[in-house]
């Protein structure tokens, strides 16, 4: 099933590569990976205007069939500077496959091509957070080379936090 599976960057330009994302995002945030309720109609409207107005950002859709009309899963990155190595990193921040489309190593393809742009902007690393709650994304996070960050063992692990400004 995987053969019919085409990762194509995203284009934000491209109504039908806007209409994908907006879809695959929405789609997520249904889930409860993505807090369970859809994106506000805000979110709908300005996220793809948002993204390309970012010129670190970049995102792959993956599409079922041959045309851009069903996809299936979603990476959205945005590049970052690591201080201690001096040079850029690229956050996934968001990484989405349809639930009828899991296991068809979708996710894996899409942080492929992630990874790919990423070397092409000469970045060092590659960075996500995932739920501890999702253990099917974090083994595929460990099977591709991702591991829990840390700098001393003795410190202990990296905690990821957030703190809404509005």
């Amino acid at each position: 099933m995987t053969n019919n599976i085409r990762i194509s960057r995203v284009d934000y330009a491209n109504p039908s590569h806007a209409q994908a994302l907006v879809a695959m995002l929405d789609a997520y945030a249904r889930d409860p990976m993505g807090g369970g309720e859809g994106l506000s109609d805000f979110a709908k409207t300005n996220v793809v205007a948002g993204l390309a107005a970012r010129p670190h950002a970049f995102s792959f859709v993956a599409f079922a069939g041959a045309g851009d009309d069903q996809p299936v899963g979603l990476i959205n990155c945005i590049e970052g500077f690591s201080t201690f190595a001096s040079q850029p990193l690229v956050n996934v921040h968001d990484l989405a496959v349809m639930d009828g489309h899991r296991g068809q190593h979708i996710g894996e393809r899409l942080l492929a091509a992630a990874e790919d742009e990423a070397r092409a902007r000469g970045a060092c690393k590659l960075t996500l957070e995932v739920l501890s709650g999702n253990p099917g994304a974090a083994r595929l996070y460990k099977r591709v080379g991702f591991a829990q960050y840390e700098l001393d063992p003795a410190m202990g692990q990296a905690q990821f936090m957030q703190k809404w400004l509005a």
